[in-house]
């Protein structure tokens, strides 16, 4: 799956957290996250970083793929409490966003849908 804005493909690599485990597991025991790929978080606004061993950056979006919120390079061991109309979040490789800039308000789009 690959996720993308109006001007081009930003992650080739997506990697969809749709179940119990790999929702609650998510990037952790991962030593780091390489910068084409990104985990999708369904059914979650709000994440903490206990236990991780890399910063990350993240996209929160709302039912129809519409940025609502965006974090940079948040460090182990911290709360990033629940974002308004979120309903999924994309963790990302630190620095992510500095290369690559998601405006609030921005269309993103997977390509395909979640069967």
């Amino acid at each position: 799956m690959q996720l993308r804005n109006a001007r081009s493909t930003l992650i080739p690599y997506l990697e969809v957290a749709s179940t119990w485990w790999p929702r609650t597991k998510g990037l952790i025991g991962r030593t780091h996250l390489p910068d084409d790929q990104a985990l999708w978080i369904l059914r979650c606004n709000s994440i903490h970083t206990f236990f991780m061993k890399f910063a990350i950056d993240l996209v929160f979006v709302d039912r129809k793929m519409v940025v609502k919120k965006t974090y940079s390079r948040v460090k182990p061991a911290r709360l990033v409490l629940p974002v308004w109309g979120a309903a999924s979040v994309i963790e990302l490789a630190p620095g992510f966003l500095e290369k690559h800039p998601v405006a609030i308000g921005e269309q993103l789009h997977v390509d395909h849908p979640l069967s």
